[in-house]
Parts: structure tokens; sequence; C-alpha cells
């Protein structure tokens, strides 16, 4: 692998008929390899890109989006990937801010690089920017640096950190191991740098499968057990509390 090579994009889709073409189509703009990771899709999903030069994955039944990372991303890494891009599939994510990511993926290659989209709070619906902000909070103080937007999937994670990382992955854990592998990352010394992103939510796009209430629960149970076995990490929530206020995006 060279250049735009070097990076593989990751993309789980379950049930996203309706935008996987126009995503993948933007994605393949800048990546020579794409993975599609379909989690049991019943809507066509498959089919709408079945004629695109991508990588197809497919899961029998729906696995939640942890697998559908999980094994993108074990993927990528048998391809020689030095470093694994995620984007979903709901087209939130403009393809346009890609080369951004990869530039400071370039810059700060032991970093985990994450595309922050609360600056731009007025776009997103005020229940995710709430709960978005509560999950920063602990999330910060678990992983003992500040944090501007721990949901967003739109990253590029060093395979290195990949290859260190280990995770229970039930479909419990689908919008949990995105949080929690920030927190393993700091474990391992792959701190989170944050590049400003836009954020769209196409009129067409189905429902969001994030359920603010249900998530931000088990998300807050997972950072509550892994502050316990640490002995509740006070200098974290110093650091946290410290370093997040007046905070700002970080342009890169």
């Amino acid at each position: 692998m060279n250049g735009r090579n070097e990076y593989v994009l990751v993309i789980p889709a379950y049930n996203e008929s309706a935008t996987i073409r126009e995503v993948v189509q933007g994605a393949l703009q800048h990546f020579g390899t794409v993975i599609v990771v379909d989690d049991g899709s019943s809507d066509g999903t498959l089919e709408k890109i079945a004629d695109l030069p991508v990588t197809l994955k497919h899961h029998p039944e729906n696995r939640g989006k942890a697998a559908s990372l999980w094994n993108g991303m074990q993927e990528a890494l048998k391809l020689g990937a030095k470093g694994i891009v995620t984007m979903d599939g709901d087209g939130q994510h403009d393809p346009s801010d890609l080369p951004r990511l990869l530039r400071a993926a370039e810059n700060h290659p032991d970093k985990l690089v994450i595309g922050s989209r609360l600056w731009n709070r007025d776009k997103i619906p005020k229940a995710r920017y709430r709960a978005n902000r509560f999950a920063n909070f602990w999330i910060a103080w678990a992983s003992g640096q500040a944090i501007e937007d721990s949901q967003s999937g739109f990253r590029v994670y060093p395979a290195q950190l990949i290859r260190l990382c280990r995770f229970e992955l039930g479909r419990d854990q689908s919008f949990v191991f995105e949080s929690e592998i920030i927190i393993e990352a700091a474990r391992h010394r792959f701190l989170c740098i944050f590049q400003p992103v836009q954020t769209t939510y196409p009129k067409n796009a189905r429902p969001s499968h994030f359920r603010p209430v249900k998530d931000i629960a088990r998300i807050t149970r997972m950072v509550a057990w892994r502050l316990f076995i640490r002995g509740f990490f006070l200098s974290g929530l110093w650091r946290s509390l410290s370093e997040n206020q007046g905070l700002k995006p970080q342009k890169l």
C-alpha cells in the first residue's frame, strides 16, 4: 500500500439503502480501498452498491454497529492498512471532510483523530446534542483528557491501536464501542485530537439507530465500571474539568 491506499475506509451499514450509494461514491473519490459491512440489512442496502468497486462483508443477521466496525477493521488490518478510517452510511458525514481527517492523521500518527461536530450545534437535534455533551463529561473523566465529541463515528484509527485492543461485541455494545475505545486508546497512550467537520441529516435517511436515553445509559454504565476498577481516577476527573473549560474545536 502507498499514498491514499495506506488508509482503508470502513463503513458499517444497517438498512441504509436510501443513502449508502451516495456515501460510497463520495468515499471512493478519496480512497482506493473501501470496506462496507452490511449488518443484516433487510432493505436492499447491498444491492444499491453491488456494482461499485468496494469490498463487501455481510452479516446474515443484525449484530450491531460495534461488531460491524470491528469486523471491518480486522479486514483492513489483513490488507495491511496503517490507518483505518470509519464513517457512517446514513449520509451524516460529508466525504469532502475526509482529506482534512487524513492530514490530521498524517501529522499525528500516534493519535486517534475524531471528526468533531458539536461546534455546529444548530444543525444537531437537541436531544442528541445534550446526550453527547453528557457522554463527553464521563468519557473525558475516564480517559483523562478533554473530549469535544465522544459520539462521532467519523474517525481515523492508527492500525497499531486496533491491534492492541480487545472488546466484547454484543448488540448491547453497539453504541458503547466508540466511547469505550476512546478510554482504551488513552490506556495505551493513544490520545485524541479533534478536527471540526460538517454535519448533515439527509431528509431521505432512515431514523437514527442511536437512542439517546438507553444508549447513553449503557455508555455511562461502561464508564462507571471503568472508573471503579481504576479507583475512580480522580486525576482524570480534575484534568477533564480543567481542560474542558471554554473548550473549542482544535483546527489541525
